[in-house]
């Protein structure tokens, strides 16, 4: 990286800190700076800090993702400069933008998304794509094959703003971060399966976004070739993580699932288990 590109970096970074994208350095091979010596091993007591979304409180841009920033005095301080100066390229904190990028790694699997997601904004990366939601989640990597999810805790390499129209983080990429049990229990005596009590408000989603999440997970149940079991809980738990405990899923909601899952075989006792055992992961 040479001395004269560092202005440049310096510039993208200050404009994206203006329309509210927390950002930071990244040094060549898209890592992010190491901690300064007040920092390193953790001596700063930074496990508390790093279980929230930043910035880190360290005037040296450490901590990776929790140097994001949107302070525009940080970003151009004495502390940050010889940072820029060795910079390769800038770093953005996803979900302190209110965003989750999805990361395809290959053409395999940005041939996958493109059958198994909906289209959203989409980013060209050099192997790849960024595909790029409103909304925030967990951050995992290796979901899948060449696929990574960047949200909270988590940084992503700026490439521009990319193409298309960005679309509310869907429960299909929600599920793709659940972990799932390698034996799922069978709660014995689970005969119903009431909804969520609660005012029936969904108050972080609309309702046409509850309405495309379960006709997502019945495309899902429906279209599975094999694992059914696996895939109604699966889509069990995709619906509950997002749904369930602002109390808008109602009966009709559920039977529909149910109705989706005994269409490809699945008796009525598997159903209401994969039901109670999603809730259980949840801790509903």
């Amino acid at each position: 990286m040479t001395h004269q590109a560092s202005p440049a970096l310096l510039s993208l970074a200050l404009a994206l800190a203006e329309a509210h994208v927390p950002v930071l350095p990244l040094r060549e091979g898209k890592r992010p700076f190491g901690n300064c010596q007040n920092c390193t091993r953790s001596a700063c007591g930074d496990r508390p800090h790093m279980k929230a979304a930043g910035p880190c409180q360290c005037p040296a841009p450490c901590h990776a993702w929790g140097a994001a920033t949107t302070d525009t005095a940080v970003l151009t301080s004495a502390a940050w400069a010889g940072a820029w100066r060795q910079a390769g390229a800038v770093a953005y904190h996803p979900g302190g933008a209110g965003l989750t990028v999805v990361d395809l790694d290959d053409a395999d699997a940005v041939a996958w998304a493109r059958q198994e997601l909906p289209t959203t904004k989409t980013v060209v990366t050099t192997r790849g794509e960024h595909w790029i939601y409103q909304g925030t989640m967990t951050s995992r990597n290796g979901v899948r094959t060449g696929v990574d999810i960047k949200s909270l805790m988590s940084y992503a390499r700026w490439l521009g703003p990319g193409t298309g129209r960005m679309q509310l983080l869907p429960d299909a990429v929600r599920a793709l971060a659940v972990k799932e049990p390698t034996v799922v229990r069978s709660v014995s005596g689970a005969v119903t399966v009431p909804a969520p009590v609660g005012d029936g408000v969904c108050r972080h989603r609309s309702p046409a976004y509850l309405e495309r999440g379960i006709a997502m997970a019945e495309k899902r149940i429906t279209e599975a070739p094999d694992a059914i079991h696996k895939t109604v809980y699966r889509m069990f738990l995709a619906v509950l993580s997002a749904h369930g405990r602002c109390s808008c899923l109602t009966d009709a909601h559920i039977g529909r699932l149910f109705a989706a899952a005994q269409a490809k075989g699945e008796s009525l006792r598997n159903c209401e288990d994969a039901w109670a055992n999603a809730r259980t992961k949840l801790g509903m």
